[in-house]
C-alpha cells in the first residue's frame, strides 16, 4: 500500500468515527425522549444506552474491517470460532441465556416499573412487595418485612404478575 491509500483509509476512518459519534448522540436523545414519554426509570435508560452502544460499536467494527481491507476469510474463521465457543458455553448454561432473554422481555415489554408494588401469583407461594430492580438474571423485590427476595427472571416470566394500585 502506498501513502495515498493509507491517507484515504485514515480519512474514511475519521468520517466513520464522526458519523458513529453523531449517530450515538442522536440515539441517546431519541432514547431519552421515548423513555421520558413512557416514564421509565434511570435503570432502563442505562441499559437501553448500553444496548444501543453495543450495536453501534459492532456496526462500526464491521465497517472498519471493510475500510482497512481485512482479509474476509480470516475474519470469517475468527468470527465463526468465537460464535461456536460462545454457543457451546450458552448451551452448557442454558439458564443464563434464558434469564438474560427473560430480563430483556420483562424490562422492555412489561408495564411494571421499578418502585411499584407488585404481586407474583403462584400456586404454592405468592410474593408481594416493591420491585427494586430487574437485572439480567434476577428480579429483586422487597417485601413488607423488609426482606429482599430475588427471583430468576425466567421463572417470573412464566408467572402472573399483578401490579398493585397505590392507595
Amino acid at each position: 500500500m502506498n501513502f495515498i491509500e493509507y491517507k484515504t483509509q485514515f480519512l474514511e476512518t475519521t468520517i466513520l468515527v464522526t458519523f458513529l459519534i453523531l449517530l450515538k448522540i442522536l440515539a441517546r436523545n431519541s432514547i431519552n425522549k421515548i423513555l421520558l414519554k413512557f416514564q421509565f426509570g434511570l435503570q432502563r435508560k442505562r441499559i437501553s444506552h448500553k444496548i444501543v452502544n453495543l450495536f453501534l460499536s459492532l456496526i462500526g467494527l464491521i465497517f472498519l474491517a471493510g475500510i482497512w481491507n481485512i482479509d474476509r476469510s480470516q475474519l470469517l474463521v475468527f468470527l465463526t470460532s468465537t460464535l461456536t465457543i460462545a454457543g457451546v458455553g450458552f448451551i452448557a448454561q442454558w439458564s443464563i441465556l434464558s434469564n438474560v432473554t427473560s430480563s430483556l422481555i420483562l424490562f422492555f415489554n412489561h408495564p411494571m416499573k421499578i418502585g411499584q408494588e407488585i404481586q407474583i401469583l403462584d400456586k404454592e407461594y405468592d410474593i408481594t412487595g416493591t420491585l427494586i430492580d430487574i437485572s439480567f438474571f434476577f428480579m429483586y423485590i422487597k417485601n413488607a418485612e423488609g426482606e429482599t427476595i430475588t427471583i430468576p427472571t425466567s421463572v417470573v416470566l412464566n408467572k402472573v404478575i399483578q401490579i398493585k394500585k397505590k392507595k
